[in-house]
């Protein structure tokens, strides 16, 4: 098998793995629109009082809701994807064998993880969203191209986010125990990714310090995308960017990570 077939077929081993879950899936729907509906109208109230508050009108800042809720375990804000296996596996000494396997450590979790993200995003988003459009005045684009932008960004926040949380699981070879810096991490993402407010209505220092942030691709970028507030090509920048650069970090720890098994097996 090619290498590409073969993280080709991890993916699609990701995206069948969290299909299994149908009474778990069902019930995060549930959440997430509920969740949304709480959030719409708490946003119709602050809109109501500070109008184009963070440069959004009415409609796009309900918007920014259901995006939100379409993308909240699309991109693992709150964690929930591979990175508790990963940290399990480091703790009981069963990352040697996924190191000495003939692929690379990096892109097989990778390949994994964006199957799941494609699952999320379809069977999680895509409902949520359709009852926040049925419910509420959306600021939805009608052109097909702005859509696919919309998904190319979600698509290099799912990368930017795993980048993140694979750094964060990397952690346990020295720790042991990764739990502490996953829930920092978690706890960062939800402030810093604009899942509670968009990052837009921060003031001065802070939202810009905020959007500059990796957080800031998970869903401030893509929702901005959608939404028009942003050119495509400047936020895609910024997402390679945050993603070359994690990825690299990821990397680097990923072989001090080998150095230290080989030498302890040794």
């Amino acid at each position: 098998m090619g290498t590409g077939r073969l993280y080709a077929a991890v993916a699609a081993g990701g995206f069948r793995r969290y299909a299994t879950y149908r009474t778990a899936t069902a019930a995060g729907v549930f959440t997430n629109t509920v969740f949304g509906l709480i959030l719409a109208y708490t946003y119709l109230a602050l809109w109501h009082e500070r109008p184009h508050l963070g440069g959004y009108d009415k409609g796009q800042a309900l918007t920014y809701v259901w995006v939100g809720q379409a993308l909240l375990m699309t991109v693992s804000v709150m964690g929930g994807g591979f990175e508790d296996e990963l940290m399990e596996r480091i703790r009981t000494g069963d990352i040697a064998i996924d190191l000495y396997r003939p692929a690379d450590l990096q892109l097989w979790w990778l390949a994994g993880d964006l199957g799941r993200a494609l699952f999320h995003l379809l069977a999680r988003g895509v409902l949520p969203m359709a009852v926040g459009a049925f419910l509420f005045p959306l600021a939805l684009p009608s052109r097909p191209l702005v859509w696919a932008a919309f998904l190319a960004a979600v698509t290099l926040g799912a990368v930017v986010s795993f980048a993140i949380r694979f750094l964060v699981a990397l952690t346990a070879f020295w720790l042991m125990d990764g739990a502490g810096v996953a829930q920092i991490a978690w706890i960062t993402a939800m402030f810093c990714s604009g899942m509670l407010l968009p990052l837009n209505v921060f003031p001065g220092v802070l939202g810009e310090i905020v959007r500059a942030l990796p957080w800031a691709s998970l869903i401030q970028a893509p929702a901005d995308v959608l939404l028009g507030a942003a050119d495509p090509v400047a936020v895609y920048a910024r997402q390679l960017a945050w993603a070359a650069v994690l990825l690299a970090a990821g990397r680097m720890l990923q072989s001090a990570a080998t150095r230290r098994v080989v030498v302890q097996g040794g």
